[in-house]
């Protein structure tokens, strides 16, 4: 069993704990192992989970923008029905990173990213214009964004209206408006971020689209989704509903 966890343990690129190296000895392995064996063997072989993140505040400017559609409730009872966005940044020796992705609430899954060494209007359009792009929608889609310049901009706004989406923007300065996207960039500090200094921007940024493509998306167990990951989540409703509404 220690070879298991282990395996286990090094898969989740060292950040699971013993909640979810359990989960996956039962989804995987069909072992239902209590969680205190599970915690007693990880620490005799020095396997730990990463720790939970804090919360920052972001610093918002407050500006005329569309209600808010979403009031905190970071639900939806299908895929593409709120998508929420929010600009993250990291340093390199060289400069910065600032990546701007799009996270499906449904299934918590990140259906759009993009990276630049600017926090630009381009870096959000492009990461709206790859989300749209890439999922079939059926019926409009909820953006839930920040009060960032980024996101109030006219350029913004008008790419919103050309796919069809619905602008939404919480309280200006409370994280809390913006949580389930919060929740995954203080995820991915602590699970990537953090673990070591970069030497430049394209190495970063190349390490934050392999977390998310190949880590997040489809390997990653996910509490709120009944540790499984994204992936799996969608394409179990897929096939429970027999309806091809994704890509």
């Amino acid at each position: 069993m220690a070879d298991t966890i282990t395996e286990i343990h090094q898969r989740s690129r060292g950040t699971y704990g013993r909640r979810r190296v359990r989960a996956a000895l039962l989804a995987d392995y069909e072992m239902n192992v209590n969680h205190k064996l599970v915690n007693s063997i990880m620490a005799e072989h020095g396997l730990f989970g990463l720790p939970r993140p804090g919360r920052r505040k972001p610093n918002l400017i407050g500006v005329d923008t569309p209600v808010d559609l979403v009031n905190r409730r970071f639900s939806a009872t299908k895929p593409n029905e709120l998508w929420c966005t929010y600009i993250t940044e990291h340093p390199a020796r060289d400069g910065k990173v600032y990546c701007c992705a799009i996270l499906d609430c449904f299934s918590r899954m990140i259906v759009a990213r993009t990276f630049s060494t600017a926090p630009d209007t381009a870096l959000v359009n492009n990461a709206v214009n790859m989300a749209a792009d890439s999922r079939n929608r059926s019926s409009p889609t909820i953006l839930h964004a920040d009060h960032g310049s980024q996101f109030t901009s006219w350029s913004f706004g008008e790419n919103m209206r050309r796919w069809g989406l619905l602008g939404s923007f919480g309280t200006v300065g409370d994280c809390f408006d913006y949580a389930a996207m919060e929740s995954f960039w203080a995820r991915m500090q602590v699970e990537l971020l953090n673990t070591r200094k970069w030497a430049t921007t394209i190495e970063l940024a190349a390490a934050m689209a392999d977390y998310i493509d190949n880590f997040y998306n489809v390997e990653r167990r996910h509490s709120y989704l009944g540790n499984i990951s994204p992936t799996e989540y969608e394409t179990l409703w897929t096939s429970t509903y027999s309806i091809p509404q994704l890509a």
